[in-house]
């Protein structure tokens, strides 16, 4: 009896041994080793040498460089987030209905989740091209769209929306089909338009998943960073420098392993309080 009692007592930890043990090697320990570099000087190998405490986190709060890095992040996250949100309910509102060559339209909608940043970033560079690019065909301008910095950022982001809107696409798409088409019916009897349907019944039906998407999204805008180095490399000057490509550059182009890392603890913060907040908040504003 002794030996059934503390088999059901440990038999769940066990069956979590190799998850914990894979989150261990591959997250728990970066995670902690990132905040002990954040505190060193390194060599160029990354490893600590000279210990500095807060110093890194002070150069780097001293620095205009950081600060544009962080200022340029947020105006990206925004573009994006709001982009890709759009994009995803738009497409989602076109495809929920029932109509011939759905199925198409509705594949070539979610087609962007399956495309990689670097693919898309390659395609887009060629499209963008002063040259020879179809964009500046198309519109008959004469702009040299990624090396000039009125529009790199612009154009990095809306690429990062539009990779972002394939699985936006997919989220309010499950999330239309799940409000009762009668509600919609008992507006009509009584009136209410197609503007009043959307803001009255289709957005408060879709608030769980529009709050479930704009934090996927946030943190998915944060990270972005294929589409930065194919495209504009941080530049024109810094105007894309966002600060995960500005971690990159510090850590393999400077070899300052310890500011990379202070960049990236300042990251998590910022991404860890933004969802904290959004969470605080979400009674607020989502009916469930």
């Amino acid at each position: 009896m002794k030996g059934q009692s503390f088999t059901k007592k440990t038999g769940p930890y066990v069956y979590t041994l190799p998850a914990l043990l894979v989150f261990a090697v591959f997250l728990f320990y970066p995670f902690f080793k990132t905040i002990y570099l954040s505190l060193y000087k390194t060599n160029k190998m990354g490893q600590a040498k000279l210990f500095v405490g807060l110093g890194n986190y002070v150069e780097l709060f001293t620095s205009k460089s950081f600060f544009n890095s962080l200022a340029v992040t947020l105006a990206f996250v925004v573009i994006v987030v709001a982009g890709s949100m759009i994009l995803g309910l738009l497409s989602a509102m076109l495809c929920n209905r029932s109509f011939p060559g759905i199925r198409v339209f509705s594949t070539a909608y979610a087609l962007p989740m399956a495309i990689a940043s670097s693919s898309a970033a390659m395609i887009f560079r060629i499209m963008l091209h002063p040259s020879i690019g179809i964009v500046n065909k198309l519109l008959g301008l004469d702009i040299n769209w990624v090396n000039d910095p009125k529009y790199a950022l612009v154009c990095v982001a809306l690429l990062t929306a539009w990779l972002n809107s394939g699985i936006n696409f997919l989220y309010f798409s499950a999330g239309l089909s799940n409000i009762d088409e009668s509600i919609y019916e008992r507006a009509s009897v009584d009136g209410a338009g197609e503007v009043q349907k959307f803001f009255r019944l289709t957005l408060p039906g879709l608030s769980p998943i529009m709050f479930y998407t704009l934090v996927v999204n946030i943190i998915q805008a944060f990270q972005a960073f294929g589409q930065v180095k194919i495209l504009t490399k941080g530049g024109p000057g810094e105007s894309t420098n966002l600060i995960v490509y500005s971690i990159y550059r510090d850590a393999f182009f400077n070899y300052r392993f310890g500011s990379a890392a202070a960049q990236s603890v300042i990251l998590f913060a910022i991404i860890m309080a933004l969802t904290l907040v959004m969470f605080k908040v979400e009674k607020r504003g989502v009916s469930y």
